[in-house]
């Protein structure tokens, strides 16, 4: 029993380390998965290109996804990714995702997205991944678009399908979301909840740049890169808990951001705003 499936990588929004409540939008650069099932009772992982990776989270996901629905099995799964890890650029949310939906296929189950979705939040919380549950993430991946949710309750509080270019800086550098010093985030919960005011109202750049500024400054990342993007973007912040940058506009902003941010050392890259979300392939 063998499926495929691929999914999105998301840029931020609204973070939810401060409020538990978070907003992020589905990009076109993705993680593909293909899910081997068979009667051996143990799954084992493997992310190409990356020996050492840990595979704890795709391995859950598989598991997860045969338990929610009664079946004993084992297999393999494996990962190859364009989205850079530890990145800010939701590649965990992403895997997760494409891991639950080949193995969704492979055992010929049909569940509503927004459902295998959780299942892939639940399996990332007992892989202890994510501090949040990333459902923001998750939900943005999964279903494309932009998504603002309650991730305390994993409910969706509301999806839009814009279309924006988009660009990205990525660092050399990693972070990753579990060393993240909750506790200061915790300090801008007044700014987020402005955040997530602004998202709701759809007012979504507004709602990237506040929150960029706010959590750069909690997490102590630079907001020289911001600041080369402004004011001509439509939005732009720092992803997740970094260490990339997201900017959102039309394209012609978006190459003179890409063109600015080429001067720090990193990766720096066009893409757009993904509305369809994971699929199977």
């Amino acid at each position: 029993m063998r499926a495929t499936a691929r999914a999105p990588a998301a840029g931020t929004v609204l973070n939810a380390l401060a409020t538990g409540h978070g907003s992020a939008f589905a990009i076109d650069e993705y993680v593909h998965a293909t899910v081997d099932l068979d009667d051996a009772g143990e799954v084992t992982g493997e992310v190409a290109d990356f020996p050492d990776a840990d595979t704890t989270l795709i391995e859950a996901c598989v598991e997860t996804v045969a338990r929610e629905h009664d079946r004993d099995v084992g297999g393999t799964v494996r990962t190859q990714t364009a989205i850079p890890m530890a990145g800010g650029l939701k590649s965990s949310s992403a895997a997760a995702n494409a891991t639950v939906l080949a193995t969704l296929d492979a055992l010929g189950v049909e569940m509503n997205r927004e459902d295998a979705c959780r299942l892939g939040v639940q399996a990332a919380r007992e892989a202890g991944v994510t501090i949040t549950g990333a459902f923001d993430d998750a939900s943005a991946s999964m279903l494309g678009g932009v998504t603002v949710t309650d991730n305390t309750s994993d409910e969706l509080l509301a999806r839009e399908e814009p279309e924006w270019h988009v660009v990205v800086f990525t660092p050399d550098e990693r972070a990753y979301s579990a060393d993240a010093d909750v506790a200061r985030c915790e300090r801008i919960a007044g700014t987020a909840q402005v955040v997530e005011e602004l998202a709701l109202d759809s007012r979504y750049g507004e709602a990237m740049t506040v929150n960029g500024f706010a959590y750069c400054g909690a997490l102590n990342f630079d907001t020289e890169p911001m600041l080369d993007a402004l004011p001509d973007v439509r939005g732009v912040s720092l992803s997740g808990t970094g260490p990339s940058y997201v900017a959102v506009g039309t394209r012609e902003q978006m190459e003179q951001t890409q063109t600015a941010w080429a001067e720090y050392e990193g990766t720096t890259w066009l893409t757009t705003t993904q509305r369809a979300g994971a699929q199977l392939t």
